[in-house]
């Protein structure tokens, strides 16, 4: 049997990313460059993650892994699976008992600690793209402050649909300093990351960047005076299996009898409020 280095990467690979990672820290927002390993899934998949995942990884810690709100996907467990078999750490779907929480495109709804890290997985680092195709371009437009094509984006999404039309991936602008794309997680997670006791680090393994939220970090999502911010509504809805009102709600349909009816995104956290037998007290308050 072939033996691998504890948690994949050989030490240098490791030190590589760690360094750019607290450059991230020191720099809140700023999109540092790494040199992306080759993984054994393809980009695209959770590289950037995955390689923030591996590089501060120990023994003592503890993983969990969501994909869109759901320990169980294909992805989320295919990654949980590489990191224990390198690593031999324990794993979770507990939000509050990991210290390690690696995520595609979902906050958790239970409120993270100053024990914990998120890694968020990013597949366009670059809130300036749409705008500005050029690499060398955009890195200028950071350096200057330079951010009205952002701000032109939402302006015209105003005008053509009479509100900001951003349905996940909304800029967010961080410790009064740079604009960022916080990967593409609902507005709904957006007021998360605004003095987060917990780190956030966001790696794009295809783009090759590695940017971070620290601890404590001021983080306000663009908007206008007249059009402020605003999150999803699911006002009226509950999730039909726990009852939790204020979450961020799948809307499903019953294919047997065509009705809508909405359940919690976060499994995890709908398993727990199930487990506390919370459901019963939630549902009564809407008979």
């Amino acid at each position: 049997m072939t033996a691998t280095h504890f948690a994949f990467f050989d030490e240098g690979s490791k030190k590589e990313i760690r360094r750019a990672t607290l450059k991230a820290v020191a720099i809140p927002g700023y999109q540092v460059p790494f040199a992306s390993r080759e993984m054994p899934i393809a980009r695209g998949w959770g590289t950037g993650g995955l390689q923030l995942t591996l590089s501060l990884i120990g023994t003592q810690d503890t993983l969990k892994v969501i994909d869109q709100g759901a320990d169980e996907s294909v992805n989320a467990v295919s990654i949980k699976k590489l990191v224990q078999e390198t690593t031999g750490v324990d794993l979770t779907e507990q939000t509050e008992a990991a210290t390690l929480i690696q995520s595609r495109h979902r906050i958790p709804e239970v409120t993270l600690t100053e024990d914990q890290i998120l890694v968020l997985q990013v597949p366009t680092p670059e809130p300036l793209r749409k705008v500005e195709a050029r690499e060398y371009v955009t890195k200028r437009l950071h350096a200057e402050d330079e951010y009205s094509g952002a701000w032109l984006m939402l302006f015209e999404q105003i005008m053509k649909y009479g509100k900001t039309a951003t349905g996940a991936d909304h800029p967010v602008f961080v410790n009064h300093r740079y604009v960022m794309a916080p990967s593409p997680i609902p507005r709904f997670d957006n007021p998360k990351m605004h003095q987060s006791e917990a780190l956030i680090l966001l790696g794009a393994g295809r783009e090759k960047k590695i940017y971070a939220i620290p601890p404590y970090t001021d983080v306000a999502s663009l908007a206008f005076e007249d059009y402020p911010f605003t999150v999803e509504s699911f006002a009226g809805q509950h999730c039909h299996l726990c009852g939790a009102e204020d979450v961020f709600l799948d809307e499903l349909i019953d294919e047997a009898t065509g009705e809508t009816y909405y359940q919690c995104n976060d499994t995890s956290y709908c398993m727990g409020r199930l487990n506390s037998g919370e459901r019963q007290e939630v549902v009564h308050n809407h008979v």
